[in-house]
């Protein structure tokens, strides 16, 4: 299954917002969000809307590097008692002022580069699963269905293995010190073609595509293997072959 295309990303915010919105009728924001248990829904819904903002408003500036100081998306505290009908409108704007900017620039610009990697690339795909995330994260809390075209699931799980991992390793040494040395964890979804296999056995992860043996492999629809790593659904009813400790301490110290 190949990569979605850059404008596919670019579309795809809007879409994903649009589906995360359309759960929201009536609904009461200030329940706790079972998988983000310290953020109430009407938090996390400003966290969507702000990481959206964050990302634009980098891109906008044209801005050489990322500014973190410029991230409201954690800053959640104030946030209570607002309505759906106030909350609908602005996360809509944010999702499409952000494909707007994002359409308007050379994809391979250094603007808001991450891991010398051209920010507009970088940024399209994060908020794009960023989004994906957080909306199984309301359907969840509200009981609703979540569904997620398997295309844009195998690059979510893509972007987990290339981003979120290391990521994870550099941000959080301590919490990943226990997985170097370790062994090979394979993912292998059962619906599409996509499967990664992350090699844990030096100090930093090394992540390649394709089919090999290793000391762990899970087995199962793409979706779920996407939840699984994320930390929204639990290892049961998927396949785990080989040494199962393994992929519970990879799953428990890797966190994005």
């Amino acid at each position: 299954m190949g990569i979605p295309s850059y404008e596919r990303r670019c579309a795809e915010i809007v879409n994903q917002t649009e589906l995360l919105v359309a759960s929201l009728d009536d609904a009461d924001l200030g329940i706790q969000v079972p998988s983000a248990p310290d953020w109430t829904l009407n938090q996390l819904l400003r966290h969507v809307g702000h990481a959206h903002r964050w990302a634009d408003s980098m891109l906008r500036d044209r801005l050489p590097e990322i500014d973190f100081s410029r991230n409201g998306a954690q800053l959640l505290s104030s946030y209570v008692g607002e309505s759906p009908t106030v909350l609908i409108p602005w996360l809509r704007e944010g999702a499409a002022l952000l494909a707007e900017v994002l359409r308007s620039v050379d994809p391979d610009e250094m603007i808001a580069p991450l891991g010398g990697h051209p920010g507009p690339r970088v940024w399209s795909r994060r908020m794009t699963h960023e989004t994906v995330i957080h909306r199984w994260d309301v359907c969840n809390a509200l009981g609703v269905p979540f569904t997620l075209d398997v295309d844009l699931a195998q690059d979510t799980l893509r972007e987990w293995t290339g981003l979120a991992l290391p990521y994870a390793f550099s941000r959080w040494p301590e919490e990943t010190a226990p997985l170097a040395g370790t062994g090979t964890v394979h993912l292998h979804a059962t619906d599409v073609e996509a499967e990664f296999v992350i090699d844990l056995t030096g100090s930093t992860p090394v992540v390649t595509e394709g089919h090999a043996k290793a000391s762990v492999a899970v087995r199962g629809p793409v979706v779920d293997l996407v939840l699984a790593v994320y930390r929204r659904r639990s290892l049961e009813g998927l396949e785990v072959f080989g040494d199962s400790g393994l992929l519970d301490l990879m799953l428990d110290r890797v966190r994005f």
